[in-house]
């Protein structure tokens, strides 16, 4: 038996299992009880008669109810907090830029830690299909390209936590420290910021109140629900038209609404999704409010070239519009630009020395995979020099040994 989690689709738990599930990958049949009287009874037996949800079986026949990310994660075997107090360097996001800094360090014998609030793999994990990365011609799941990442930083001993998330960094004297959600600080000669990015809200009236019930922003999690249902997928980019290839395996139809005359994807996704029997584009289009009764029923559409409002039923609307960086921790404490991005200087440090950043979350970054591996490369080398300018300093095991004994 797979993974069986039992709840609603207006249950905020559910919902941020959900979340947890598919950023890592895992994979789970979802019973909704308000739809399935069985699995109502199921809960209530599990539960000394209460209806408590989430109530998550496992294919050993343990079952958690109500779990954090925490249990969650130790459930699944998943490394959540770090072996060491000291590091030569720490890297603060699991996704291609951050893992192939970690190979990269690791490589060079520099003691590495990288620290992931999700699934290693990043937005690159969960992304159906990547056709656009060298050395695949036949393109590459996201799923395995992470896993190939990850399991290539094992064996150069890369330590990777993931489910943690980190609340805090800054420095004491000559060290960097990096402060996580568990409560645990650990410290550093250097750290490298690459927290990535998530997707953008559309931020109407209702989208908030159906995530998770009809509103996502990951296809590869949510798509396979919708299977003969139709779907609306907002955005013009390559991100809208490839997750909309993607759910037309399960939807009956998708249809791509973008608010500008044309899309803006690459020539080849373009031609994709125009050909594609089941995909219809709608141009010019807004989204105006989503509507209905728990579970998301319509959405309230506008023409922008005219200005005439459309209702229209949907069982799931799939968000792609943009990306904003994963730095609200980081204010106050490295420079960020008016959108939030971190800036950096030539070598890729930031307005704080000893602190690097890369990848998504960096002003200037294409957000595109290839240069988020490669800038992941520069600053593991640029880090490097960093070290090697601070040799004088102990190394990061003499330094642990040293607060180990001092207790």
């Amino acid at each position: 038996m797979d993974i069986r989690m039992y709840g609603t689709a207006w249950c905020s738990d559910c919902k941020r299992a959900k979340k947890f599930f598919g950023e890592h990958l895992v994979p789970y049949e979802f019973v909704d009880v308000d739809e399935n009287p069985e699995g109502l009874r199921i809960v209530e037996e599990a539960n000394r008669g209460k209806r408590i949800i989430p109530t998550i079986f496992f294919p050993d026949g343990s079952v958690l109810v109500e779990p954090s990310n925490a249990e969650l994660a130790a459930r699944l075997g998943l490394q959540t907090r770090a072996r060491n107090r000291f590091y030569d360097v720490v890297i603060v996001g699991g996704g291609p830029t951050g893992l192939t800094a970690a190979l990269y360090a690791a490589r060079e014998g520099i003691e590495t830690l990288v620290i992931e609030r999700g699934g290693l793999g990043g937005q690159a994990g969960i992304t159906e299909r990547l056709d656009n990365y060298p050395g695949f011609p036949e393109g590459v799941s996201g799923a395995e390209f992470a896993d190939r990442l990850v399991a290539q930083c094992r064996r150069f001993g890369v330590e990777l936590l993931s489910a943690s998330e980190v609340l805090a960094v800054g420095t004491a004297g000559q060290y960097r420290t990096v402060r996580l959600a568990s409560g645990e600080e650990v410290r550093a000669h250097a750290v490298l910021l690459a927290p990535g990015s998530t997707y953008r809200r559309l931020s109407v009236p209702g989208e908030a109140d159906f995530i998770g019930a009809g509103v996502h922003f990951c296809a590869t999690c949510d798509g396979p629900f919708y299977r003969g249902q139709d779907v609306l997928v907002i955005g013009g980019g390559n991100s809208a038209t490839e997750e909309a290839i993607f759910l037309a395996r399960f939807a009956r139809r998708v249809t791509i609404l973008a608010r500008g005359p044309r899309l803006t994807a690459s020539r080849v996704a373009q031609d994709k999704v125009l050909s594609h029997p089941q995909i219809a584009v709608r141009y010019q289009t807004a989204v105006k409010e989503f509507r209905g009764d728990g579970k998301l029923r319509n959405v309230l559409l506008q023409d922008l070239a005219t200005g005439a409002e459309e209702e229209v039923p949907a069982a799931g609307v799939f968000v792609f519009i943009g990306l904003r960086p994963n730095t609200a921790f980081l204010e106050g404490v490295v420079e960020l630009n008016a959108a939030g991005f971190i800036v950096t200087g030539p070598t890729l440090e930031t307005s704080v020395p000893g602190i690097f950043a890369a990848g998504d979350a960096r002003a200037g970054s294409t957000k595109q995979l290839v240069s988020a591996a490669g800038e992941g490369a520069t600053a593991a080398l640029m880090i490097r020099q960093y070290l090697q300018a601070i040799h004088e300093a102990p190394s990061a095991a003499e330094i642990e040994h040293e607060m180990a004994a001092a207790g």
